[in-house]
């Protein structure tokens, strides 16, 4: 075996291994390490494929800013979790059954998985000749003009789904102090402030 096997060997033990440490670590800062190490990993993975541009998003995108967040966040929280943990025991058996039953099914696919003979030729059909352009090059070109519709229709998508996201968690509560910003806009300077004459040794 060559230097590329021993290192997809390594990530691919390094990527099962820390995602089994992410579900069975008792600290969550710990879970939280253990997935920025996994998508490291998987990064590493795809390097490994070619696919230089999936794997330096997969840093930015994941390491760089989702998994610190949840990091930040487990961090400033203070979450009971041990009282979590014992709410779910409960839960255990039916969640260890739907567990076997995803992987048996899991199982059944990877078993009955066959490949259509045309599907490599189609599949290379609608990309750029790799040896001509570089793979960023050809991604960019499937998205931004064979399927630049279609990728705006995704982001018009996820924009949609921004807006509910924050219209249906925003709530109005009472008794809270809010800004009022056409107030503060409109007020009168000389009203605005009060000059007090304050004697020596007097406090306000």
């Amino acid at each position: 075996m060559g230097v590329a096997e021993y290192a997809f060997y390594a990530f691919a033990i390094t990527v099962v291994t820390a995602g089994l440490l992410v579900v069975v670590s008792r600290n969550p800062v710990h879970s939280v390490l253990w997935l920025i190490l996994a998508f490291l990993s998987t990064a590493g993975l795809f390097v490994l494929l070619a696919a230089e541009f999936v794997a330096m998003l997969l840093i930015i995108v994941y390491v760089g800013a989702i998994a610190v967040l949840f990091l930040f966040v487990v961090m400033m929280l203070d979450v009971d979790f041990a009282g979590l943990k014992a709410g779910m025991a409960p839960y255990v058996p039916i969640a260890g059954l739907i567990g076997v039953v995803l992987l048996m099914q899991l199982g059944l696919a990877y078993g009955a998985w066959t490949t259509a003979e045309g599907a490599p030729a189609l599949r290379q059909a609608v990309m750029p000749d790799l040896d001509e352009v570089h793979n960023t090059k050809a991604l960019g070109l499937l998205l931004y003009d064979q399927y630049f519709y279609l990728f705006q229709i995704a982001g018009l998508i996820l924009l949609v789904a921004m807006i509910g996201a924050i219209v249906l968690t925003l709530r109005q509560r009472e008794g809270v102090k809010r800004q009022d910003v056409l107030a503060q806009m409109s007020r009168d300077p000389a009203k605005a402030m009060e000059l007090k004459d304050v004697k020596p040794g007097q406090g306000l």
